[in-house]
């Protein structure tokens, strides 16, 4: 059996890979620790031309191979920071309204994706497979067949797919697809991300989709799958346990002075729903006053692309709104909403959510989230919290124990919110129970497995 090449845009350190407890960081080094091979794709550093050219850097982990390169202020320019974040990002999270479409970067995109398929070229043997991850890369495996490569070739999704309507708004939307087409497995994390890519096959491309989800357009054949990306529930679970006597856990605890708290995690991102957020938790102060000075809402929210503009006006509207809404109900040893512009290590933010009451997860579009999981996994079994969920996370599939809410619908989440902090223990443990029960079903490694045997059997 050959070895696994795992691609993504942003390689994690061996550092940064060992120290986490969930998501696509621990799922590839994981499968890699196991099989052995390659993590392949960009360091996040911006370098010089000559840098950027020199090959790539490589770091051995036991039997993993951390092979790195940079990409020049052109590249970045382009490739992530233009067609991919600027055009790619908000399409496949239904936002049109703030997409922007360049030529050139999209010619950028595609001369990096082939810039990197070229520096990878050297370092696979006949029988490695290759894993490829997200909308960066969607060139990628035509970059690789048009170097010669003939190994089996994955695709992983980990956004939603849109629906042809929201794709089409991409001018070159039929280039993507023939590309994404090179691959020999395209995996999604709902169904419903693959039946919008299988419409656009038989409606655009001209092609067929057979019942097993077999593809064929544009003179491939391909397969196509459901993988719904998890974590490792019961590795949560103890490292939230375990810190739970960290002293910003504590001191978070002693300044709510018997409040009860709800809590969310997100990056700074127009797709997380974190604006209507505030108001619903505003509409709670104002609809249920017994709750004023009750409950504080934590949000934490770090900041990411912060050089692109939508992600600069999302930082200064967020800002406004927990101001305005502390303004109006603070009191003077009270402030509803502690809003957090900062990163935390992820196993504090576990202990923290497991001394939360409320989990509040209500992006407006997501390819699953797995805040989601980690707040169920991360929580006390004798005393768990509930996790208010947005219909339009994929999570909201398995986590049947959530109270599932539209977050356009800002009086309907007060409302869930409401009950979720006036529940009863009995029903919170049964629907705790119900939630760690998927997650242990699906977990992180059911994920990595299947699409691994799948792409083998391609």
């Amino acid at each position: 059996m050959g070895r696994l090449i795992a691609v993504s845009n942003r390689v994690a350190t061996p550092t940064e890979a060992k120290g986490s407890v969930g998501g696509l960081a621990v799922g590839i080094f994981s499968a890699l620790k196991d099989m052995g091979g390659i993590w392949f794709g960009w360091s996040g550093d911006v370098v010089s031309e000559a840098v950027a050219n020199a090959g790539p850097t490589l770091e051995d982990e036991g039997p993993v191979t951390f092979a790195t390169v940079g990409l020049t202020r052109r590249d970045y320019d382009q490739y992530y920071r233009g067609f991919s974040n600027a055009t790619l990002w908000p399409v496949f999270h239904y936002r049109n309204d703030l997409a922007a479409y360049e030529r050139e970067e999209y010619a950028g995109y595609r001369r990096v994706n082939a810039w990197l398929a070229h520096k990878l070229v050297t370092l696979i043997e006949p029988d490695d497979i290759v894993w490829v991850h997200d909308f960066h890369l969607i060139p990628f495996a035509e970059s690789l067949r048009r170097e010669g490569v003939h190994n089996r070739v994955g695709f992983f999704l980990h956004t939603p797919f849109p629906s042809p309507q929201i794709l089409l708004n991409v001018p070159p939307h039929q280039e993507l697809i023939k590309s994404l087409c090179c691959y020999d497995l395209v995996g999604f994390q709902t169904d419903t991300d693959r039946v919008a890519f299988h419409d656009y096959i038989v409606r655009y491309a001209g092609g067929t989709v057979g019942d097993d989800g077999e593809v064929q357009a544009y003179g491939r054949r391909l397969r196509t799958g459901v993988y719904r990306i998890g974590v490792f529930p019961d590795e949560i679970a103890q490292e939230a346990a375990r810190n739970e006597s960290r002293q910003q856990v504590l001191e978070l605890k002693h300044s709510l002075e018997g409040r009860k708290l709800i809590m969310s995690v997100d990056r700074l991102d127009y797709s997380k729903g974190l604006i209507e957020r505030f108001r619903a938790f505003e509409q709670l102060l104002e609809r249920a006053p017994q709750w004023r000075e009750n409950v504080t809402f934590v949000q934490v929210a770090p900041p990411t692309r912060a050089d692109v503009e939508s992600y600069k006006n999302i930082q200064q509207n967020l800002e406004y709104e927990a101001g305005r809404i502390n303004g109006r109900y603070s009191g003077l040893d009270y402030t509803p909403i502690r809003y957090l512009n900062q990163r935390f290590p992820r196993s504090h933010l576990m202990s923290m959510c497991r001394e939360s009451q409320v989990g509040f997860v209500t992006p407006l579009r997501d390819g699953m989230n797995l805040v989601a999981k980690e707040y169920v996994a991360a929580q006390n079994p004798d005393d768990p919290g509930v996790l208010v969920l947005s219909e339009f996370a994929g999570a909201a599939a398995e986590l049947c124990g959530a109270l599932i809410v539209n977050p356009h619908d800002i009086v309907g989440m007060s409302e869930a919110l409401e009950r979720a902090l006036s529940m009863p223990l009995a029903e919170r443990k049964q629907r705790h129970e119900a939630n760690m029960a998927a997650l242990r079903r699906n977990d992180l490694g059911v994920w990595r497995d299947t699409f691994l045997a799948d792409l083998r059997g391609c």
